[in-house]
């Protein structure tokens, strides 16, 4: 297997990996490209997202300052919204559905490290896939963890840390977070 098939499969591999680095020079050059183009040139925006992104459905919006690890593991639905200053590290498969909001400063990040020092020293990382319903809002500055399945209907409430998942129809708010209220 290649690291990047590794990284994918949630398997560890090396982020130093020259195609790997590649991968993410290709993404900071589109990001960057995003961030300092004009807000209302919506049809070079919806380019820049459609080449960045693994898949996008209808009218995908991002704020500036957007940034992400490799781009191409991203897959959102329809009217995705992200608010300023968000960060998805999606070196495995970060999937959101339709008619979702991340509020600004939002972190989704799949990466991850081992807990045992030695083997965390040898450079080796691994990541776990991220999913997220359709009609979820995430408030800001929260964190979806590693692994984490978030499902349909949910609010997850600003400051909030998910660090395990989250069924349909609740809000959910805190570090780590809880259930408060079933919508």
């Amino acid at each position: 297997m290649t690291e990047r098939e590794k990284m994918i499969a949630g398997e560890f591999y090396v982020p130093s990996d020259p195609e790997l680095l590649e991968a993410r020079m290709r993404a900071r050059r589109l990001c960057k490209q995003y961030n300092q183009s004009e807000a209302d040139d919506w049809e070079g925006r919806d380019a820049l997202i459609r080449q960045l992104f693994g898949s996008a459905g209808k009218e995908p919006y991002l704020e500036a300052d957007f940034r992400c690890d490799y781009g191409a593991n991203i897959h959102v639905g329809d009217y995705f919204y992200a608010n300023f200053n968000c960060v998805i590290l999606d070196c495995a498969p970060v999937t959101i559905g339709n008619n979702c909001m991340l509020a600004p400063m939002v972190g989704i990040y799949t990466a991850t490290h081992p807990l045992d020092a030695k083997q965390r020293s040898s450079g080796k990382e691994y990541a776990k896939a991220i999913t997220i319903g359709d009609d979820v809002w995430i408030g800001a500055q929260s964190v979806i963890n590693p692994g984490v399945t978030i499902g349909n209907r949910v609010v997850v409430a600003s400051g909030s840390v998910v660090t395990r998942d989250v069924p349909d129809d609740v809000v959910v708010a805190g570090n780590p977070a809880m259930i408060l209220r079933h919508l």
